[in-house]
């Protein structure tokens, strides 16, 4: 039977002339910093401080030695980031080049000295680019010469921290007779019966020997010979039950395990989880353009979506842990679809498990953003093989259900200026078009590919054509009005984002010492985009004065103004259900301490925009929208029942004055949109006046409302804010004497590990809101007071 021993410890990684304690899975700068080498780079300008390390070369060692008692004794990794040399006691085994692979050396009777040496990526991507040319890309680090973590150079959210490490864990691992090379598991539905198609790959060290494997799922057992090198094993389950995504049923994973045998004796044991779904990618045309809309198990969906990016710069160091709370974030913030991002990783097991259990379907990007990737060798041979191991990896995974070849290059060749700079050389369009369609209709037949996003499915319309395929709406942040989302209805949006800073406690860990303000030399080093903080504020210009000199109420503003940008897409594009399909916010997640578009900042810390996604990603949400001169009531039904009752309508003074009322009943059926017009009576004169939406009778500020002012805040003569504060255990309850327009609390200026259950909240004269609060361990009403923010009068 096949036996694997751990090689975690005894790790030294060579500094200089010192040998450094190392861990294993783990890199370069998080050893050197556990050694006391380097600073921490997410703290101040630490960054800066350790550029030097991704410009060495770095060795791990550690001893390798025993007697095993098997025929074969082959030394796995499971992931080396990138260029590597292994030598085993001066021999050498192999050279790697690839950080989204792993690999396999035969050791057997070996013994000696185990080294790794990794070459610098810069050394190695320059040596790549001296070969086959130059290319272009969206930031000048030569990501596009290496198979390698692209956002390790530096994005506009990311720090550059080019690091180096056995990032994954190794082992060895001893057989004798024959093992289980690879399975590639197809589960399909037909008719109702669930169906699990197991191909296997075996390696053997004995030609002549018989082999059979057996598998097991849901009480069905199957049993197929192995002749050569490879089987095919089939077991039907009749009556499975279907895997759904959150929202529209259960998630139901069955036990697959498939034994290899020679005779009677167990000779490798493969094991998985997988789930029973169908999905489909209705891309047909229509009159609208060209959809784009997931269906699973026959369900047409709205996507609910969020990008991800890898959630530390420095992987290794993520845990299972942290994988299931980041996702159950999402999840519970009503996300159901989660896009990663093509200039990350292929995420290890525990992300997709946890996906798979929490019903969060994932859409998987091939690693290539932002840049011309070349297609020759050394590179093509690798993007192949990490492409077939991947999908092969991946495929048990029920929340897995589409491939997607890159990230915004088939745009930038169009649009970026490429095609002239490239004079006919090769930029990645193989691949996209070419190579993965290719694999995996070979590998994965089951899942849908598209070439990239934004893709418009054909070179006759342009890659970004909103009417076509998916759209990246980026023009709204580099130079418009976040009102301008609302003036077209892409098929489906699969990035779109605002900016905010982070919490207030997760800035002060990160610039320890700072007197803050938001050019300060720490605040300006955490904000990595293209004129950032102009953006930020010229955004801000458009619907507030901006605060002089203040920086918790800037603070306050722009993260009020993320929430408020990303609410004015989604509601805007949900109510077009079904032409549009779908919205992917740009983004879930931070890698550190920065200003981002992120709903969770780099220190896991929510923003005010992930309660707002909750808003937003609610089974039902009611929207105002002026359409064709009319304000019109969106109701958003994403329940698989009706949405039917009565709607409250309420024109209202800023001073808190009635001036109209109605109701209006409201019927929305399931999975659909109901439009109502609002009364021509009700609609709000002027700036001093606003319209009001309640899905319940009465006035419970807790409810389903919508809100809408018919001008910018700046020309609103809002009162001065008056409201009461009230303690009670958790929670923490506030009544208005005034309008109290966005009402934020922001839980970490109550105690750094304190959270809130909701964002922001209008309050009308009279109502209150009750905030669940939790890890507050000594709660008082000033202290409270002073953690709560709201929109005030222009000054």
């Amino acid at each position: 039977m096949l036996e694997a021993t751990p090689l975690g410890d005894g790790w030294i990684l060579r500094h200089d002339s010192d040998m450094l304690p190392a861990t294993v899975p783990g890199c370069v700068h998080t050893d050197l910093m556990a050694a006391g080498v380097i600073p921490d780079p997410f703290v101040g300008m630490g960054e800066t401080e350790v550029a030097w390390v991704g410009r060495r070369d770095w060795t791990y060692e550690r001893q390798l030695g025993g007697t095993w008692g098997q025929e074969q004794t082959d030394l796995v990794f499971d992931g080396l980031d990138t260029v590597a040399e292994i030598s085993l006691d001066g021999r050498l085994l192999g050279t790697v080049r690839n950080m989204h692979r792993s690999y396999r050396f035969d050791v057997t009777g070996l013994s000696g000295r185990l080294s790794v040496r990794f070459v610098s990526a810069y050394a190695e991507a320059e040596a790549v680019r001296g070969r086959v040319g130059e290319r272009p890309a969206a930031y000048a680090e030569p990501y596009q010469y290496l198979r390698k973590m692209a956002c390790s150079f530096g994005w506009d959210w990311g720090p550059t921290l080019v690091t180096a490490g056995i990032w994954r864990p190794v082992r060895l691992e001893h057989w004798s007779t024959a093992r289980i090379a690879r399975v590639r598991p197809l589960v399909t539905v037909e008719e109702g019966t669930g169906v699990v198609e197991l191909a296997v790959d075996v390696e053997r060290t004995r030609v002549e020997a018989p082999l059979a494997v057996e598998a097991t799922v849901a009480g069905v057992r199957a049993r197929a010979e192995i002749e050569g090198a490879g089987g095919i094993v089939r077991l039907r389950v009749p009556g499975a039950q279907l895997w759904w995504p959150r929202g529209y049923g259960e998630q139901p994973l069955y036990d697959v395990e498939l034994t290899l045998l020679h005779g009677v004796e167990p000779l490798d044991v493969w094991r998985r989880r997988v789930g029973f779904r169908t999905v489909e990618l209705d891309r047909r045309p229509d009159a609208h353009g060209t959809g784009f809309t997931l269906v699973v198990n026959g369900e047409r969906l709205f996507a609910r979506g969020v990008n991800w990016i890898p959630d530390d710069v420095f992987p290794s160091r993520i845990t299972r842990e942290r994988y299931r709370e980041r996702l159950e974030q999402a999840a519970d913030a009503g996300v159901d679809l989660v896009r990663i991002w093509g200039g990350g990783i292929y995420e290890s097991e525990d992300f997709y498990d946890a996906c798979d259990e929490l019903g969060l379907l994932v859409w998987q990007d091939f690693p290539f953003a932002c840049a011309a990737y070349p297609e020759e060798q050394p590179l093509r041979g690798e993007v192949e093989a990490e492409a077939r191991e991947n999908v092969v990896r991946l495929m048990p995974h029920p929340s897995l259900v589409l491939w997607n070849g890159n990230n915004e290059n088939l745009w930038g060749f169009r649009d970026w200026e490429w095609e002239p700079r490239l004079a006919g050389d090769s930029w990645g369009e193989g691949y996209y078009l070419g190579l993965l369609p290719r694999v995996v209709a070979e590998l994965d037949p089951t899942r849908p590919y598209t070439a990239g996003s934004p893709w418009s499915g054909s070179w006759d319309r342009h890659p970004n054509d909103p009417a076509h395929g998916t759209h990246h709406s980026w023009e709204v942040w580099n130079r418009e009005d976040y009102a301008d989302y609302r003036l077209s209805v892409p098929r489906f949006v699969a990035e779109f984002g605002w900016q905010a800073p982070p919490a207030y406690t997760t800035l002060r860990r990160a610039l320890p010492g700072e007197e803050l303000a938001p050019d300060s030399p720490g605040m300006l080093h955490h904000q990595k985009a293209d004129d950032g903080n102009g953006k930020l504020e010229r955004g801000l210009e458009r619907h507030f004065a901006l605060p002089d000199g203040d920086f918790d109420r800037w603070h306050y503003l722009m993260q009020l103004n993320q929430a408020r940008a990303v609410a004015a897409g989604i509601e805007h594009w949900r109510s077009h259900w079904p032409v549009c399909a779908g919205t992917i916010v740009w983004q879930l997640n931070d890698c550190w301490p920065v200003t981002s578009w992120a709903a969770i900042d780099g220190d896991g810390r929510e923003k005010p925009l992930y309660h707002e996604l909750r808003r937003l990603y609610a089974d039902r949400l009611l929207t105002l929208r002026e359409r064709d001169g009319r304000l019109v009531l969106a109701a958003v039904n994403q329940t698989a029942g009706d949405w039917t009752g009565a709607l409250t309508l309420r024109r209202m003074s800023v001073e808190g004055e009635l001036l109209g009322q109605a109701e209006v009943e409201l019927a929305a059926g399931a999975r659909s949109v109901a439009r109502v017009d609002v009364p021509r009576e009700l609609t709000p004169l002027g700036p001093k006046e606003f319209l009001v939406a309640d899905a319940d009778a009465g006035a419970d500020a807790a409810g389903l409302r919508a809100v809408h002012f018919p001008v910018p805040d700046r020309e609103v003569p809002y009162p001065a804010p008056r409201f009461e504060v009230a303690l009670a255990p958790g929670a923490i309850t506030v009544t208005a004497r005034t309008l109290v327009r966005d009402l934020l609390l922001q839980a970490d200026r109550l105690e750094p590990g304190a959270r809130a259950d909701r964002g922001r909240v209008t309050l009308l004269p009279g109502e209150e809101v009750t905030i669940g609060v939790r890890g507050w361990k000594t709660p008082d009403a000033e202290t409270a007071r002073s953690a709560l923010y709201c929109v005030e009068p222009t000054r």
